[in-house]
């Protein structure tokens, strides 16, 4: 299976793919200069800047992913610490993946991303949080839920020492996901994926 992978930071995600035996064909960042694109180049996996801040639109940025995307053919994107709106077109629809580091539909949306998730979780005061994987749609984490996994919120939490415990739980998940996607045992039926 052909997995192309789209980051903007460092890419921690993509290690945790190489690492399983997931050798992306291609990796897309929508910043230049971050260490997910040296991690592609040591492990000599096509890679493209795409700068967010190179377009005046989602549509304008998207189109350019899209176009990129077209000469590798893949049959899944995984978004791994993607933080851009990549408006997803009809060949692709059902076949991109995102991770968030929350329980969705908790603490999901725009500008939900990263530390910024695991102090609104810390400040909520929930006793447990975790992580999602989904489909994504054109809308912020909002796509059918694939795989969640659970950790506990400690009472001497700090979003650093959250954050640790949620991303062992995403490396688990997130392969999870995409063995379930490539043995083509995910179907989506309205809001819900179900496992056939």
């Amino acid at each position: 299976m052909k997995i192309a992978v789209l980051l903007s930071g460092s890419g921690r995600t993509l290690q945790n793919f190489i690492d399983s035996g997931i050798k992306p064909v291609v990796v897309i960042s929508s910043k230049a200069g971050v260490y997910g694109l040296e991690r592609a180049k040591k492990h000599n996996i096509p890679n493209h800047t795409i700068p967010r801040a190179d377009y005046k639109t989602d549509a304008e940025f998207s189109k350019a992913i899209t176009e990129t995307l077209k000469q590798y053919k893949p049959d899944l994107i995984a978004m791994a610490g993607f933080l851009n709106r990549y408006e997803i077109p009809p060949q692709y629809t059902g076949k991109v993946m995102n991770i968030h580091p929350a329980l969705l539909p908790a603490f999901g949306g725009k500008n939900y991303y990263g530390d910024r998730v695991h102090k609104a979780v810390i400040e909520s005061g929930v006793k447990f949080s975790g992580c999602t994987v989904h489909f994504a749609d054109n809308e912020y984490d909002r796509g059918p839920i694939i795989v969640q996994r659970v950790v506990p919120v400690a009472d001497n939490d700090t979003p650093t020492t959250l954050a640790d415990r949620v991303f062992r739980e995403e490396c688990i998940a997130y392969l999870e996901a995409i063995r379930l996607f490539e043995a083509g045992k995910l179907k989506v039926v309205g809001r819900r994926v179900i496992k056939i």
